[in-house]
């Protein structure tokens, strides 16, 4: 961490205070046009709307006198590797190792503005960003080298930190970067390396900080401590949207040693420690005003109430109804914070998706200037698209500034699965045709309430309607790893193996007649060549499915086995996954992504769901929410398609989207049952 936690209780130092603290050097600062708008779930929070990356504060790297080299970015590490990917791209571009580079992340103090960490944006639009800042920077050096030897500029080469000019000439960075004003150097879009001449991308660097992860040095936002801290809790209403009629705190008040803070509907405490927390709020007597809710019983026929109620289009032969459940991201840290006032102004630590979104959060509840708010966010322990929001943050601070201490707040695991938002659900209707050929004629998909990520069809259609249509949600709802992709994904590759079944044709056959896709094309052939799709036979206890698909830049196609006994229990076997998100940047870690999504997608696809009754969820713990175990692992077989053609796009989310329908079109090909229902496995073992 950039500053030491011992030292919070003065005024969080600045980028320019931070900068003269290492010292002169070169300063680079790029001049971006608009943010590109992300999409981080109905419901979230994304800033006013109209924040740009100010032009005259948009520092992304800095040289020091010694040739440290730091790059700034408000992006951040929740465990999918762009520490290191970021980190590989500024060395690459400053032909350095990658342990010459240190990376700040997410720090709204010193790095640029960032709407945030999620619809896999990272590496198609920061990884750009400082690799041309790093370009800058590399050829700005070598042209004051070669003026400085009176060398042309072909004649300067890099090795390590070092410019290296004719007869052995050698400058290091921070040499001549400390003695050049560059104050302002504006970033050159074509200094950039091309992916085919990358040197440090495209190979697979080993994690940056994995010592200190494994051997449990590294600090998660619910390892910070501040001295003198307190411990918070907070009185959680026994229902959504319940209401705070009168409350008791004299006894919990009575506890030596304890501060409760009573603001609004708003009631915690702080303490010593977190036993005596956890006992301390169980004092408080609270009486609540509740609103009847609908249950989960009651959730799809709700949907369809509430969402399109028009035909389907005209000259349609196939119609199906696909849903989906609310699911929860379980991270395996909970949210977490550490908040901390000094002179009016506030520090926060906290594990988030989106730093500059918090500290906006921040401002707003304690009517402070953005500037007063300082968010830091450790490199956390995961959030899958369920870390935007800054509850947790700004109940800490509550707690900071009513017993004028420093307060750390854990969310409980219970208090995760309930107060968190979830995955949406959704009711997905298709109705399509199919000419004598097998060529799609007419597609009509209109999606109620899960969302619109992932619509885009990569099959040719004559007569095509595609839409999405919002429900009010029952449940609170935000992004998730992929989003309503899954979803779409599901209800499409499922409806479209339903087509070929009509058909009587193969599924890898229907698909690549109708594909208008080439990548999409290229995934599926290549998976379907490493499954040795055309000699899997299915029987009544063996089955084979595959699925394909796109969104977000990347190309998807999954093919997997699935075993069945004869009471139903069903075991995924053997998952191949090929994948194309453009130019590789690093092969082990985007295998990792690859793998561990599907894994992730198991638990969607197999069994995850909320269940939930007037307002309260009821499997608020691991005990009672199957999430994927080891045992439910299978053989994983990964494809991976460099194209250096085309630029590097995220990865962090598309590979999950095609396990669920894949995995749904192997039970059918061995049991001519069609689930249409995510998760699988209820349904399935209640058509017995």
């Amino acid at each position: 961490m950039l500053e030491t936690l011992d030292a919070v209780k003065e005024t969080a130092i600045k980028r320019r205070d931070f900068l003269r603290s290492v010292g002169g050097g070169v300063l680079v600062l790029f001049t971006l046009g608009e943010v590109d708008a992300q999409e981080s779930g109905r419901g979230g929070h994304r800033g006013s709307g109209n924040e740009q990356l100010p032009e005259d504060l948009a520092a992304w790297l800095h040289i020091g006198p010694d040739g440290a080299i730091t790059a700034f970015t408000g992006k951040v590490e929740v465990g999918q590797n762009i520490r290191t990917s970021l980190t590989q791209a500024v060395a690459d571009e400053l032909r350095c190792t990658p342990g010459m580079v240190k990376l700040i992340m997410g720090d709204t103090a010193l790095t640029p503005w960032d709407m945030g960490t999620f619809g896999s944006r990272t590496t198609p639009t920061m990884a750009p960003i400082l690799r041309e800042m790093a370009g800058t920077a590399r050829e700005a050096l070598a042209e004051s080298a070669a003026q400085r030897w009176g060398v042309k500029r072909d004649e300067i080469s890099f090795d390590k930190g070092c410019l290296i000019g004719p007869s052995g000439k050698k400058l290091t960075f921070g040499e001549l970067a400390s003695k050049l004003d560059w104050a302002k150097t504006i970033g050159q879009k074509d200094s950039a390396t091309p992916a085919d001449k990358w040197i440090i991308g495209g190979t697979s660097v080993p994690k940056v900080g994995a010592r200190e992860i494994v051997t449990g040095r590294h600090r998660y936002p619910s390892d910070q401590k501040l001295p003198g801290m307190l411990y918070g809790r907070v009185l959680r209403p026994p229902s959504f949207g319940a209401k705070l009629t009168s409350v008791d705190t004299s006894a919990a008040a009575a506890v030596p040693g304890v501060t409760v803070v009573h603001d609004g509907d708003f009631v915690g405490v702080a303490a010593a420690n977190e036993q005596l927390a956890n006992k301390t709020i169980e004092l408080i007597q609270a009486k609540w005003q509740e609103t009847p809710q609908i249950s989960a019983k009651d959730l799809f026929a709700y949907i369809k109430k509430n969402g399109e109620q028009s035909g389907s289009a005209p000259e349609t032969q196939h119609k199906s109804t696909y849903t989906v459940a609310y699911i929860a991201h379980t991270p395996l840290e909970p949210r977490a914070a550490v908040a901390t006032w000094s002179g009016g102004k506030l520090t926060v630590w906290t594990g988030t998706q989106r730093p500059f979104g918090v500290r906006e959060e921040l401002a707003q509840a304690f009517n402070l200037s953005q500037a007063d708010v300082h968010v830091l966010m450790p490199d956390t322990g995961s959030a899958y698209g369920g870390k935007h929001s800054g509850e947790c943050a700004v109940e800490a601070a509550r707690l900071a500034k009513g017993a004028g201490e420093p307060v750390k707040l854990i969310w409980t695991r219970e208090e995760e699965f309930t107060w968190a938002y979830f995955r949406p659900a959704g009711v997905i209707e298709v109705a399509s045709g199919v000419d004598r050929d097998g060529r799609l004629t007419s597609w009509d998909f209109r999606n109620n309430m899960s969302g619109p990520a992932g619509l885009e069809s990569p099959y040719t259609a004559g007569n095509e309607f595609i839409h999405f249509y919002p429900v009010d949600s029952p449940l609170r709802e935000g992004s998730y790893r992929g989003l309503a992709s899954t979803a779409n994904h599901f209800a499409r590759e499922s409806h479209i193996d339903e087509l070929a079944a009509a058909a009587g044709t193969d599924p890898l056959a229907f698909r690549l007649k109708n594909l208008k896709n080439d990548r999409v094309r290229a995934v599926l052939e290549a998976a379907a060549e490493r499954f040795d799709w055309p000699k899997r036979k299915a029987s009544s206890n063996r089955g084979f499915g595959l699925a394909c698909g796109m969104d977000k830049g990347g190309f998807v196609a999954c093919c997997a086995e699935v075993s069945i006994t004869p009471d139903r229990n069903l075991r995924v076997e053997h998952v191949v996954e090929a994948w194309d998100s453009g130019a590789i940047v690093n092969p082990e870690h985007l295998k990792n992504q690859v793998e561990g999504a599907i894994v992730m997608g198991l638990g969607g696809a197999l069994f995850e769901a909320i269940d939930f009754a007037d307002g309260r969820i009821l499997n608020d713990r691991f005990s009672k929410y199957r999430v994927p175990r080891f045992s439910d692992v299978p053989k994983i077989d990964v494809v991976l398609i460099d194209r250096k053609d085309v630029p590097s796009a995220g990865a962090g989310e598309i590979p999950l989207v095609g396990i669920a329908p894949a995995i749904a079109n192997a039970v059918y090909s061995a049991t001519k049952i069609r689930i249409r229902s995510m998760p699988i496995l209820p349904a399935f073992q209640a058509s017995a």
